[in-house]
């Protein structure tokens, strides 16, 4: 197919995007990872976005005894018989979390070396996992998060304050857990996958310090409320570190990424006769400066024919970031979209999704969106004007006042970012 109009595309838009989805599906990619039974106990923790379903699909495929507790967002839990589901906020943390977490902790203590730990991590375990270290409260730890998901900080970094501040996070659950032997199966949501920055590692050690994490509060002038700045300066949050003894039995397998979920919408892609190309898994920066700049790209392959000849899907994924300005309902993926669309400047011929893999863009129970050639100028018939919208950090509100909202509900998995710009040929 060369030639798309808004129904055809919509339609490839999304099932490129269900693809991408349907790889990192918990079901599919837990089994083949699973050890054999210990010849001791067997205890089943976790948290994230994907841990419940996670839960689920270790339940059905293992063979023997087993027990555990996992903690969820509000919304995505899935029977389980034996391993207890919580369900907790996300992204800024709640009591719930706060006490699942404790829980897990008293969950895996006096366990020996006959034992295993199976440690169900993926995306949205930070907040969901939420125990501060001593001194520190969840006010705190939620009046942190708030400013951190505002500051325009990368995930990453974020996570390194995060680790420090926790009594659980950086390595601290692992060493828990010790003597006995731990596996942890990690679905990534972030960019280069790093085990450290799944959930702000709770089962790894972490190399950064209390002093890393004041230099990134320092330069993105991020307020620490008292208690935080007090443990962080002490270093008392020091999290724990490589050579531990007590991670020598710990053991990390990475089970999904954002690669495989891009290859998989590549994969039908090309079967839908397009040239395919993936621009990157970890792709990171502000928002709309990548909305910026894949959108110059896609304008010069729809009239030129380089470097890319059309009809062809440019494929991306990653986290990007948003620093918030506005008060508009927003998210990174529709805040990419439209800054693609600003770009594009109803470019003819050029399409594209921008979507979470978890189905929550920002905090709305939105996924994302869909863009089309002429969604500027419905925008502007409807006096929405879409630069105003994009200074108020209001992709939500402008994409739902056009019906091009993405709605998908709890896809029970998360590998982060999904960007697909479709460019046909003109008629």
């Amino acid at each position: 197919m060369t030639n798309f109009n808004s129904d055809t595309a919509r339609r490839l838009l999304v099932s490129l995007f269900d693809a991408a989805v349907n790889a990192a599906q918990p079901a599919q990619c837990v089994p083949p990872h699973l050890p054999k039974p210990p010849s001791g106990r067997t205890i089943v923790i976790g948290a994230g976005k994907a841990s419940a379903a996670m839960a689920q699909a270790v339940e059905r495929h293992w063979e023997g005894p087993l027990e555990g507790l996992v903690v969820t967002r509000y919304g995505y839990a899935v029977p389980c018989e034996r391993i207890a589901i919580v369900e907790a906020a996300h992204p800024v943390p709640d009591a719930a979390g706060q006490e699942a977490a404790a829980r897990m902790l008293k969950l895996v203590q006096e366990l020996n070396e006959n034992d295993l730990v199976l440690c169900l991590i993926s995306g949205g375990g930070s907040s969901l996992l939420s125990l501060p270290a001593p001194g520190i409260t969840l006010e705190d730890k939620q009046a942190l998060n708030k400013t951190l998901l505002a500051s325009g900080a990368t995930i990453s970094e974020m996570n390194c304050i995060r680790r420090h501040v926790s009594a659980i996070k950086g390595g601290r659950l692992a060493a828990a857990c010790y003597p006995a032997k731990v596996l942890t199966l990690l679905i990534s949501d972030v960019p280069g996958d790093d085990p450290i920055d799944i959930a702000s590692g709770p089962t790894v050690s972490d190399p950064t310090t209390c002093d890393d994490a004041l230099a990134i509060a320092l330069r993105y002038g991020i307020a620490l409320p008292a208690n935080v700045e007090r443990v962080l300066r002490s270093g008392e949050g020091e999290t724990v570190k490589p050579g531990d003894p007590r991670l020598e039995r710990a053991e990390t397998r990475m089970i999904a990424t954002p690669r495989m979920a891009l290859e998989a919408s590549a994969r039908l892609g090309r079967q839908a006769g397009l040239s395919v190309h993936i621009l990157g898994d970890a792709i990171e920066g502000e928002a709309r400066d990548v909305g910026t700049v894949i959108g110059g790209m896609a304008k010069y392959i729809a009239r030129h024919g380089h470097p890319f000849e059309p009809p062809c899907l440019l494929l991306s994924g990653g986290e990007t970031t948003v620093t918030v300005r506005g008060k508009g309902r927003g998210g990174r993926n529709v805040e990419f979209l439209l800054s693609l669309g600003i770009a594009l400047n109803g470019e003819d011929d050029v399409y594209a999704i921008a979507c979470d893999t978890d189905g929550v863009d920002g905090q709305e129970d939105i996924a994302g969106a869909c863009l089309y050639p002429d969604t500027l100028r419905r925008a502007w018939a409807r006096g929405i004007q879409p630069k105003s919208s994009l200074a108020d950090n209001d992709g939500h509100g402008f994409f739902g006042a056009l019906g091009d909202s993405v709605t998908t509900g709890p896809t029970l998995t998360n590998v982060n970012d999904f960007r697909a710009v479709l460019i046909g040929k003109p008629e």
